[in-house]
């Protein structure tokens, strides 16, 4: 008996202006499985999916759904076909309720109350018919990721979703979210719901897929069923060699410390105290990470560390300087006692999307003395700077003048490592390094942060990535509302072990000591 499909596309492809996103695509997604999409960034994935989804139209081609062509004009049309999206970055409103969420857009005539009585009613039958139990009157601000993941899948159900896409599910999930996430997606699927993974993560699409693609270039390459392939396989087809998947490392030599953090308490702009008490070292030649779920203080942690934000008490010893309350140093200065910084939202702190590359190369560096003559920079120096970057990150297209926007994230991300790494700091504070970036330039960037290791750098590594942070560490701090709430030897640590500390205080709540190796 032939299998159902729910999404059929035929050569389908889409330029935008030079450039060819999707080339001659073709895809079958079988109604009630789970279909993964994978692929280096600029991949074409994400395009394909926004002409599924109606933000796009296509050139040429052909696409049906559940047997029905289909030339989705926007968004409603594919709603209205049976296809919900959710994002990467929610769509939520955060002042408002969960019921009030999911209605907005589709309010259900004039009569408010009565929308909303009919919105309820079959909120609470979809949420026990799938598992997604969620307080529907809880406004989404007080609602952990995970729920307001729920919340997501809940409004596309109840807009009538029979075909769900997931854009990178589990960037902000602990494990056990994660778990939690995969029980709801075989749950959609028992139900005949199909479901369109797109991810970054090789284990999830081994876990949780039933088919895979992969795309390369705008192009789709392959189609595997997931039980006859693997993680090594996929790899390579998404980049077009092999890649190493574990990080090749030797111990570590330590020596003395570089970053000393004693009773760290930083409030923010509200005056709520997001680091609390905290103290630990980092020793040169150690990469020590921290782990937690976003939004648990590491970003203010960073902050204070590289000059950004201010200290309410405790103090921050770098390269053997005291910085406290009383004496606070701004980031210039913190270069300047051998710190280097990259940032945890590259689009926001580490680049300007409107400069060229060569002046996001120059960017906090701009007053180097190798750039500068007596009276003005030179661009041209800037310019022959950033070059000689490009190569050393193999940054592409190796053009310094092209506008930062218009490289793809792990192109960016190269340039910005490149801009602080090769500065020679003895301390480097990292904040998801690999966010958003292909498994190709994940491989490189990891290589770079061991290589910078071993060369007697101390390194502060913040990632929500716990495949990372065990794989690229040597020791991990835990942090969960601000406290830290455990350490254990990288070589020593699990994924569940870890999650469990990223979401308990207790380990810390009687005893603030110093963590430390």
């Amino acid at each position: 008996m032939q299998a159902s499909m729910a999404i059929e596309l035929t050569d389908v492809s889409k330029h935008f202006g030079a450039v060819r996103a999707n080339d001659k695509v073709s895809l079958n997604v079988e109604a009630g499985t789970i279909h993964g999409i994978v692929g280096e960034n600029g991949a074409g994935k994400s395009t394909l999916m926004s002409i599924l989804y109606g933000f796009y139209q296509y050139d040429k081609g052909h696409i049906k759904v559940f047997g029905q062509d289909s030339n989705f004009q926007n968004s409603r049309e594919a709603l209205a076909a049976g296809i919900g999206m959710v994002h990467q970055h929610f769509m939520l409103v955060d002042p408002f309720t969960v019921l009030e969420n999911v209605m907005l857009g589709n309010e259900g005539g004039k009569l408010l109350k009565e929308g909303r009585a009919h919105a309820r009613k079959e909120l609470t039958r979809l949420a026990d018919e799938y598992g997604l139990s969620v307080d529907i009157d809880a406004r989404v601000s007080s609602l952990s990721v995970g729920r307001q993941q729920r919340v997501e899948i809940l409004k596309a159900l109840y807009r009538g979703a029979k075909i769900l896409i997931l854009d990178e599910p589990t960037g902000v999930l602990t494990p056990q979210e994660t778990t939690e996430l995969f029980r709801i997606l075989n749950a959609l699927k028992d139900q005949g719901v199909t479901i369109i993974l797109i991810t970054h993560k090789l284990q999830e699409i081994m876990a949780i897929t039933d088919y895979v693609s992969v795309m390369r270039a705008g192009q789709m390459v392959a189609h595997r069923r997931t039980a006859e392939t693997s993680k090594a396989d996929i790899a390579e087809l998404m980049v077009g060699r092999k890649v190493l998947l574990q990080v090749d490392k030797e111990e570590p030599t330590v020596g003395k410390p570089l970053i000393k953090v004693n009773n760290l308490t930083v409030k923010d702009e509200l005056g709520v105290e997001r680091v609390k008490n905290i103290s630990f070292e980092v020793k040169a030649g150690e990469v020590v990470g921290i782990a937690g779920v976003s939004g648990n203080g590491q970003s203010q942690l960073l902050e204070a560390l590289s000059g950004i934000s201010r200290i309410h008490s405790g103090s921050i010893e770098i390269n053997g300087i005291e910085i406290t309350r009383s004496n606070q140093v701004n980031p210039e200065r913190m270069r300047e006692l051998g710190l280097a910084h990259v940032p945890q939202d590259r689009h926001r702190e580490g680049m300007v999307g409107s400069f060229s590359a060569y002046e996001t190369a120059a960017l906090g560096y701009h007053n180097d003395k190798a750039y500068n003559s007596r009276f003005m920079m030179s661009r041209k120096k800037v310019r022959d700077y950033c070059s000689k970057l490009m190569d050393a990150f193999d940054v592409r297209p190796r053009d310094p003048d092209l506008k930062s926007a218009n490289f793809s994230g792990g192109n960016q991300q190269k340039l910005i490592l490149a801009r602080e790494f090769e500065h020679d700091p003895d301390i480097l504070l990292i904040g998801q390094p690999t966010r958003g970036v292909d498994i190709g330039a994940i491989e490189f960037i990891h290589k770079r942060i061991i290589e910078m290791r071993d060369a007697g750098k101390a390194v502060l590594l913040v990632s929500v990535e716990l495949e990372e942070i065990i794989s690229v560490s040597d020791r991990i701090l835990v942090m969960c509302d601000g406290l830290l709430t455990g350490e254990v030897l990288a070589s020593e640590a699990d994924e569940k072990t870890l999650g469990l500390m990223m979401t308990s205080t207790d380990a810390t709540a009687s005893n603030q000591t110093e963590v430390s190796a």
